[in-house]
Formats: structure tokens, sequence, C-alpha cells
């Protein structure tokens, strides 16, 4: 008998399947496998998480660093690959959250039964 963990797991190996999966893969293999490229999308992943510790800390952006921050997002915007990989990165994301809404569904419906 299949267990919620198993349906889980073969969820995992359908997503690591799917077209926009494996679209995301190439794209993060492609920028990852130029140097400057990495380079590039290092320095904008560590400053997109640099801002989100700051804000779950509590602490405030200061002016220059939200400047800084609107740089490097223009600049990985206008590199080609690197956009492309964001593009990819943002359908996952919507095939995940679609998911999600899946999953959720039984929870939902359950509280909104018990309201009406």
């Amino acid at each position: 008998m299949a267990t919620i963990q198993d349906s889980a797991k073969e969820l995992e190996k359908a997503i690591e399947q799917s077209e926009e999966f494996q679209d995301l893969k190439a794209a993060y293999d492609k920028v990852m496998g130029d140097p400057s490229s990495k380079q590039m999308f290092d320095n904008f992943r560590n400053t997109q998480l640099e801002l989100q510790q700051k804000q779950m800390q509590g602490m405030e952006i200061t002016e220059e660093e939200v400047e800084k921050a609107k740089k490097v997002v223009e600049l990985v915007q206008q590199h080609e690959d690197i956009s492309k990989l964001m593009e990819q990165e943002q359908r996952v994301n919507v095939l995940i959250n679609d998911i999600s809404r899946i999953i959720t569904k039984p929870l939902e419906e359950l509280y909104s039964a018990e309201q009406q």
C-alpha cells in the first residue's frame, strides 16, 4: 500500500522530469559553465540573500543597499543567459505553486466548510 510519502517521492521525480525543471537545469548549467556569468549570478544571489536576512532580522535596509541591489538586478537582466535562467526559475515556481494549491485543497475545503 502506497503511503502519502511514496506519492510525494513520485511527485518529486515528476518535477525533476518535467519540461519546466529540465529547462531550468539547462539554463542553470549554462550560467554555471561560464565563469563570468557564474560570478555575476553569485553576486546577484548573495545580494538577494543579504537583503532578505536583514529584513527577516528586522534591520533597516539603507538607500545605498537598495541602489546597489537595483544595479545588480539591472546588470543580470541584461545578461541573456542569466535572464533566461531567471525566466525558467519563474516557470518552476509557478509549477510548484500550482502543486501547492492542489495538495492544500483538502485543508482549504475543510476549513471553508467549517465556516459555513
